[in-house]
């Protein structure tokens, strides 16, 4: 098997800011597994864990394990990776490679080769913090591409006053189009602002609300899950299918993310895990591109809610694969997953 690896500087066309910070763009890695005339692709966002914050980072970890590492079984692969202490969000880039490569060789798309249909429902498109003028001008043109639910960033360092009429500033911007209202705090709440925002939220017919405390404040949730006024997903909060068990009995659903687990074969297992505990799924990600977001929709049949839209904010996406078609995001119907790095 031949390995080579891409790196690529990723510049969103808006800048992101959520509770955490501001993101503008990113050195990606790509990488790619050539067997028997078929190329698997992959690729890692750097940042999302600890251990590989830059693409360097990430490469020279895949380097060292694939030189001895590399199995027949993806899932013996992924697991002997994992083992060795490749940090998630490089080991997600070699695992979507892989199973990118076995469907190219048997012939079938990714989503029919793990026995799933070319579904998914409509996709979350994300409006970052910013004030109010901002999302009057940007809302818009989120909604003119197609938009048909928004992913709401609240949050902000100033304040939920700051978070309420930036909230109030997409609410107006979206009357009339129809389009779902979602939030997502990324930890930016203590527990007594979480508890306010959500029933102020739940007023304005918000579908649910994303990671309303920080990770690490889990032993919160249940306090908050009592008397919640409207669905709980965790997102930051869970990492690893493990993970579930520790706070299935205080929230609503889970969001993965392939870079936090490692790819497709971990993200198989957090659903299962999820629906066996009679939880909600979501699928997320993070500053990717087409390949990483092909190799998510993908499993897109699995999930209840879908956040797969990174790609819509690149300037250029310097990959394909992963059409946007009536505020879906959808695999492409070909061989693998579908999502190839252009002009590799």
């Amino acid at each position: 098997m031949k390995v080579e690896y891409h790196t690529v500087y990723l510049k969103k066309r808006f800048p992101l800011r959520i509770s955490r910070g501001v993101f503008e763009g990113s050195d990606n890695l790509y990488i790619s597994l050539t067997e028997n005339g078929h190329t698997g692709w992959g690729e890692m966002a750097p940042g999302g864990t600890e251990g590989a914050e830059t693409a360097a980072a990430g490469q020279a970890m895949l380097e060292q394990f694939c030189a001895t590492g590399l199995s027949a079984s993806i899932h013996d692969t992924w697991q002997n990776a994992h083992a060795a202490g490749v940090a998630p969000c490089a080991l997600a880039a070699l695992d979507m490679a892989l199973w990118d490569l076995r469907a190219k060789q048997a012939g079938m798309p990714l989503y029919a080769l793990l026995g799933l249909a070319r579904r998914a429902v409509v996709s979350s498109v994300t409006v970052g913090i910013n004030p109010p003028d901002v999302v009057r001008e940007r809302v818009p043109l989120l909604l003119a591409r197609g938009a048909r639910a928004l992913k709401i960033k609240l949050g902000s360092p100033e304040g939920i006053e700051a978070d309420q009429a930036m909230f109030a500033a997409v609410f107006e911007a979206a009357q009339g189009s129809g389009a779902v209202l979602r939030v997502d705090a990324n930890g930016g709440w203590s527990l007594k602002d979480a508890r306010r925002m959500m029933g102020w939220l739940a007023e304005h017919d918000v579908e649910y609300i994303e990671q309303p405390l920080v990770r690490g404040a889990e032993d919160q949730l249940p306090d908050l899950f009592k008397d919640r006024a409207m669905p709980i997903f965790v997102d930051e909060s869970c990492r690893m299918s493990g993970d579930i068990a520790t706070f299935f009995q205080s929230v609503d659903g889970v969001n993965l993310k392939l870079m936090k687990c490692g790819g497709i074969t971990e993200a198989l297992r957090i659903v299962a895990t999820a629906r066996a505990f009679g939880l909600k799924t979501m699928i997320g990600c993070m500053g990717e591109s087409s390949v990483s977001i092909a190799a998510g929709a993908s499993i897109g049949a699995l999930f209840d809610y879908i956040d797969l839209d990174s790609h819509l904010n690149l300037d250029p996406d310097p990959a394909t694969g992963a059409p946007f078609e009536n505020g879906i995001t959808l695999p492409a119907d070909q061989p693998g997953h579908g999502g190839v790095l252009s002009h590799a």
